[in-house]
């Protein structure tokens, strides 16, 4: 289990977690252009949800984690680790979604620190991957503010859904990540935040001025 101040990253739990999760992920309240790039999805109900979910909780790669708001602890999203090859010193982060009730905001990319800061402090890995469809100008946006660099296109990498998909891929290393993780302290820090909670400082700025 990992946690922050805003968010709570635990192993999945598909019979606790599919209700909440369907309805962060399903009209009315969620994006049904949330499931546009990702494997699976949309599921006819919250039942049809838990079934996959379970195929999900029995994974080791991927490692499937529910996303809990705090204090609540309200499941609004998941993420995983996948591709997990630690005689490479390599590690991705994928299959993430955000809820409804979780984009945009401090939690979310909190959850994404947690997950990098366990990669590369707690399990000492290399290297950190994210990956996603070439045409997701979402996620690639996410990626960068994020600081993963761009390492490039894999030209009709996939099938997915039955469509073509070429992979945009983003990574960043272990010489990386202590700029990274201090651009992230300082972006976190409750004094970035006004009473609105609306950010002075922007995370792609600090991670830049951190870099150098």
């Amino acid at each position: 289990m990992l946690e922050g101040r805003h968010v709570r990253l635990r192993p999945l739990d598909a019979a606790a977690d599919a209700e909440a999760l369907y309805g962060e992920s399903h009209p009315p309240a969620g994006d049904p252009g949330l499931w546009t790039y990702l494997p699976g999805g949309p599921y006819r109900d919250a039942a049809a949800y838990r079934e996959a979910l379970l195929d999900a909780e029995r994974s080791d790669d991927p490692l499937f984690f529910t996303l809990m708001t705090l204090p609540d602890q309200r499941p609004v999203g998941i993420a995983s680790y996948l591709r997990i090859t630690p005689e490479h010193g390599s590690i991705e982060i994928g299959h993430i979604w955000f809820g409804a009730s979780l984009r945009r905001s401090t939690a979310a990319t909190e959850a994404i620190y947690l997950l990098a800061a366990h990669a590369f402090d707690e399990l000492g890995y290399r290297r950190l991957e994210w990956k996603c469809d070439a045409l997701n100008q979402a996620s690639r946006a996410a990626a960068e503010r994020f600081g993963f660099r761009f390492e490039g296109v894999f030209l009709r990498h996939m099938v997915v859904k039955g469509r073509n998909r070429d992979t945009a891929w983003f990574a960043i290393t272990d010489e990386e990540w202590p700029a990274v993780r201090e651009a992230f302290n300082a972006w976190l820090r409750p004094e970035n935040f006004d009473e609105s909670g609306r950010q002075h400082q922007r995370l792609a700025d600090l991670i830049a001025a951190a870099r150098g």
